[in-house]
């Protein structure tokens, strides 16, 4: 049998819309702007983006390759270089949500092998690895 929940959980409701019976954002709004604009001739079908939408496809186009970058690191050896030029090595092995920390094992170290280790990437300028 499962316990019921203690407190309900949280659900973000939108906002009226402009007819005041709908949930929803203006159609003049901000967020209208990003909505791709069609040219008037039919010959050509060419989409015009808003700028807003231009650096958002950017943002994620980058952040997808930064993501697939992490996967294709994953059980190779890594190159880090980190403040005060400092340079180590490790077999490189998960992040964790917020890609906050790197997860490595054999980290090698001017001091030292570390079997394992959690290296913050706000201490880390460069990585390298090969593929």
């Amino acid at each position: 049998m499962q316990t019921p929940l203690t407190s309900p959980v949280p659900v973000l409701r939108l906002p009226r819309g402009p007819d005041g019976l709908s949930r929803g954002f203006a159609p003049d709004g901000r967020r209208a702007l990003l909505k791709p604009e069609v040219s008037e001739t039919p010959e050509s079908p060419i989409v015009h983006e808003s700028r807003e939408s231009q650096e958002q496809r950017a943002r994620a186009t980058l952040r997808e390759r930064y993501l697939r970058s992490l996967l294709a690191m994953v059980g190779r050896q890594v190159s880090f270089t980190l403040h005060e030029g400092v340079h180590v090595t490790a077999q490189f092995g998960a992040t964790d949500l917020d890609v906050a920390n790197f997860y490595v094992s054999q980290l090698q170290t001017p001091i030292g092998v570390q079997a394992e280790a959690l290296l913050r990437c706000s201490d880390i300028i460069a990585y390298n690895f090969k593929l």
